[in-house]
Order: structure tokens, then C-alpha cells, then sequence
């Protein structure tokens, strides 16, 4: 069995030429260079303008969203819409205790409320001087120059008698007749005889409107709009 040769007498590469000199000291020359770059020096071209941008403080992030959200939430609330709730059985049974409502304020600042519509106002001066400060919910019976008269549990608007589906009883007292003065509306609740409304305390100055109940979200199995107009008697639709 033949022997291993030792590796000093490795057979040579016939053309394996040995590194010149020269070749050698740019090799280093370039490895020293590259092994001591300046730390100050300008950022390479290739790096990405993030990496050049420093990151925001996530907390300072979280907190401009928050004060974002709330000044959206405060201008939406002021000028859009903004969520009820019913405290009372005034308006029953159209609205009950605890129903939530969206109160639009949009539609008021291009056309004049309507008969019909249920409203959301903030208390008269006849309320203030009783120390009322919560917001009221009627529906509005007579608007400007309306003469308005409640008799013998009937409602009459201008003379003419008003159909009403929607209230929980007739009213057993008398009012009127009364006038309604410019920019001012006669509201009453539904729950006519538990309510608390024009009958006694007078009208409402328009600029006292906050808004109109015009949907109601809760609860889920009586949500809907609330669009219910009174009509005249003469006025009632035929069916065939």
C-alpha cells in the first residue's frame, strides 16, 4: 500500500502564479480604508427615507387620534346630530322610557319645523324661572299664525279638527284659543293628560329648537323612524 504524500510535496499548479506585490498592498490598502469609515460622514444614497426620518413617539401618535376623534365628535354633536334619551311617559306611546333617539339639527337651518314633528328643545324663560334645565321632547301641533283651541277632548288647528292616531288618550281639559306669535310653535306630548307642554307654560321660541327626533335606535324591535303627521279630518286618505 503506497504512502500519503506529505503536504509539503504537494505537486504545484503548473499555472498557479504567485499574488505581485503590487496586488497585495491595494488589497490591504482598500481593507483599511473600509475598516475605518468615518461615523459622521453622509448617509449612502441607497438608504430609504424612513430610515433617515425618526419615529414618532407612539404615545404622542395615540394622542393626536384622541384629540382628533374628539373635536370630530364635538362638531358632529354641535351641528349634525346628536343621541337622546326619553326620561318620561309624556310622549307615550309613540316614545317610552329609556328609548334612544338620533336628534338631527341640519334640516332646521333651511326650512321652518312642520305640524307633525317631534322636536327636541331646551327649556323657555317660563321654564328657567321654574328651574328647568334639561332639554324637552314634544311634537309641535301649531305653527306662526296658527290659532290653536283644545275643546271636548278634540284638538282644532284654524277651525279644522285634527285626526290623531297617535296619542294615548283624548285630552280631558280646555285650551284656547290661542294665536301663535312669529317664530314661535305650540307643542304638546302624546300622553296628553301626563304632560307637561304648551297648555301650561306657552310656546316655543325657534330658537330655542335643538333639533327633531327622527329615528329611533333602541330598542332593536321598535326601531324606526318617527314621521307620523297630524291630518285634518277632512283631510283623511280614502281608502278604497
Amino acid at each position: 500500500m503506497g504512502k500519503f504524500p506529505r503536504l509539503g510535496n504537494l505537486p504545484q499548479p503548473k499555472n498557479l502564479q504567485p499574488l505581485q506585490p503590487k496586488i497585495l498592498s491595494r488589497l490591504q490598502r482598500k481593507m483599511t480604508e473600509n475598516s475605518n469609515l468615518d461615523p459622521n460622514q453622509e448617509p449612502n444614497q441607497s438608504q430609504t427615507k424612513d430610515e433617515q426620518q425618526p419615529q414618532e413617539n407612539p404615545w404622542v401618535e395615540t394622542i393626536k387620534t384622541l384629540v382628533t376623534a374628539g373635536i370630530l365628535a364635538i362638531g358632529i354633536r354641535t351641528f349634525v346630530a346628536e343621541a337622546r334619551y326619553i326620561p318620561s311617559e309624556s310622549m307615550l306611546p309613540t316614545l317610552e322610557i329609556n328609548d334612544r333617539l338620533i336628534i338631527e339639527k341640519v334640516s332646521y337651518r333651511f326650512k321652518d319645523p312642520k305640524r307633525g314633528d317631534v322636536v327636541v328643545f331646551y327649556p323657555t324663560e317660563v321654564l328657567e324661572q321654574q328651574n328647568y334645565t334639561d332639554a324637552f321632547i314634544k311634537r309641535v301641533i301649531g305653527i306662526p299664525g296658527d290659532v290653536v283651541e283644545v275643546n271636548s277632548g278634540r284638538v282644532y288647528v284654524n277651525g279644522n279638527q285634527l285626526e290623531e292616531d297617535y296619542i294615548n288618550e283624548a285630552p280631558d281639559y280646555d285650551y284656547g284659543p290661542v294665536t301663535i306669535p312669529e317664530d314661535h310653535y305650540l307643542v304638546l306630548g302624546d300622553n296628553r293628560n301626563n304632560s307637561y307642554d304648551s297648555h301650561y307654560w306657552g310656546f316655543v321660541p325657534r330658537e330655542k329648537l335643538v333639533g327633531k327626533a327622527f329615528v329611533r335606535f333602541w330598542p332593536f324591535n321598535r326601531v324606526g323612524t318617527l314621521s307620523e303627521e297630524p291630518q285634518f279630518a277632512d283631510e283623511r286618505p280614502v281608502t278604497p
